[in-house]
């Protein structure tokens, strides 16, 4: 009789077949964008802390083409957006943690500055396929969308789970064929397995990123190659060990950040600051009215009726006593790892926690790691040239973003003040370019109404 592994390693090698078949299917060919002009706009290329004023891009088949005082329109059929020469130019927003399941979702993100981003485990197969097929065709509006399979040693999460190194080195090569960049651990993966994945992934091109995994840690993890850890949170079990139940107001010592600090550093390894989402949880821990709260504020139009039953549910809201301690402690460690230049990518898991909404959550994080004791420039390289810097290492080679820089995806943001001078700013863009493709505040603001119509008309 044949065991259940044996089952599932028969299927996953099916599965990895029919997907090369698919892949094999020639796809539908990009429509290009006609180039675009901005002219008078004030750049902020964030390769450093520097405002470039007075400047022309040139965008040409979703790249930046040239970057001067003075640029000649090209011939023929051309945008051109004129910035007054009191617009600020700055690279499209990146959230690199978030949970996809419907076009509505990549809508709002969109229409909140956000042109890349990072869906973390879950998403449908449709959205990791035939979604982002249309998006880079431009039919559907939406960030340029990086994809992780989230795997691990047990059913308890309800991810994909891996028994064996062989079925998982099988799993790694069936997220290839089907177009996932990422591979995400979970907690309950065996060190066998982990270590399987790593191997497997690097061979086959894909990064290893994710949460602690408790019969590894993150030490161990990150030195076995763990390119990414998908949450500060995740430091407080899986570095500083701080036991399940521990005391809430408790907090590792000074030495113990330190050595994690030091830890990070020698090995280059990305940490997600998503000091918004812990916030989130710690706002909601023991409290239902304020998950009451956020279901009844205006950006709930923007909410799915999916999101809405889950937020309800949120076991969060039944908990007792307070994570408020927590939360100071993680907004002194993202600062710490801020100052010694860990590399921090901005990210939120919207909209799966209550309070979080697509799109907004990104400015709530930045504001928090700004909060945090972090520079506006440095709270806004983990939103643009930080995620840029972390897919060139761990998907080499690939396209660059995050930088206003010639030679670069054309992913821009177009705004009326200088973010350095406040993040605010970002709230409320003049217009948004996807990889090339222009969308003004008018562009922007029928996305939201349309999401919120469709979230409305849905039963």
């Amino acid at each position: 009789m044949m065991s259940d592994a044996n089952r599932t390693m028969v299927a996953l090698r099916a599965i990895f077949l029919l997907a090369l078949s698919l892949l094999a299917m020639p796809a539908a060919a990009a429509e290009a964008a006609p180039p675009t002009l901005f002219v008078n706009v004030n750049v902020v290329p964030m390769d450093r802390e520097r405002v470039l004023r007075g400047q022309s891009v040139l965008v040409r088949e979703g790249r930046i083409a040239a970057i001067a005082p003075k640029i000649a329109a090209p011939a023929g059929a051309v945008v051109v957006v004129d910035g007054g020469g009191t617009a600020y130019l700055l690279p499209g927003l990146s959230d690199m943690h978030v949970h996809v399941r419907d076009r509505e979702t990549l809508a709002m993100l969109l229409a909140s500055g956000v042109t890349t981003a990072l869906d973390m485990g879950e998403a449908h197969n449709a959205i990791v396929g035939r979604t982002r097929a249309a998006i880079a065709r431009g039919d559907t509006p939406g960030p340029r969308l990086f994809a992780a399979l989230a795997v691990d040693g047990s059913a308890q999460f309800g991810h994909l789970v891996l028994p064996t190194p062989e079925i998982a080195r099988d799993a790694v090569r069936v997220a290839k064929a089907n177009g996932y960049e990422f591979i995400k651990v979970y907690s309950n993966l065996t060190p066998e397995v982990f270590a399987a994945l790593v191997i497997e992934a690097r061979a086959q091109g894909l990064a290893v990123v994710g949460h602690n995994v408790e019969k590894i840690g993150l030490e161990r993890q990150v030195a076995g190659g763990q390119a990414m850890v998908a949450h500060l949170e995740e430091f407080l079990y899986g570095f500083f060990k701080l036991p399940e139940g521990a005391d809430p107001q408790a907090a590792p010592a000074d030495s113990e950040i330190a050595r994690a600090v030091a830890f990070l550093k020698q090995h280059g390894t990305t940490v997600t600051a998503d000091l918004a989402t812990y916030q989130a949880i710690a706002a909601q821990w023991g409290k239902p009215a304020a998950v009451q709260a956020a279901l009844a504020s205006p950006e709930a139009r923007h909410l799915s009726p999916g999101d809405r039953i889950d937020w309800r549910r949120s076991g969060y809201q039944r908990r007792t006593g307070s994570l408020d301690a927590r939360a100071a402690f993680l907004g002194r460690f993202a600062r710490a790892l801020a100052a010694a230049g860990v590399p921090l990518i901005a990210g939120t898991d919207a909209p799966t926690i209550a309070g979080l909404f697509a799109g907004d959550a990104l400015h709530r994080d930045l504001a928090a790691l700004e909060a945090a004791g972090l520079s506006r420039y440095q709270a806004l390289a983990t939103a643009t040239r930080e995620p840029g810097a972390f897919v060139a290492r761990a998907l080499p080679p690939g396209e660059r973003f995050g930088t206003v820089a010639v030679g670069s995806r054309a992913d821009l943001l177009l705004v009326t003040a200088n973010p350095l001078d406040g993040l605010v700013a970002l709230r409320e863009p003049v217009g948004v370019m996807a990889a090339g493709r222009w969308h003004d505040a008018a562009a922007l603001a029928a996305m939201r109404e349309k999401v919120a119509d469709t979230y409305v008309a849905t039963p």
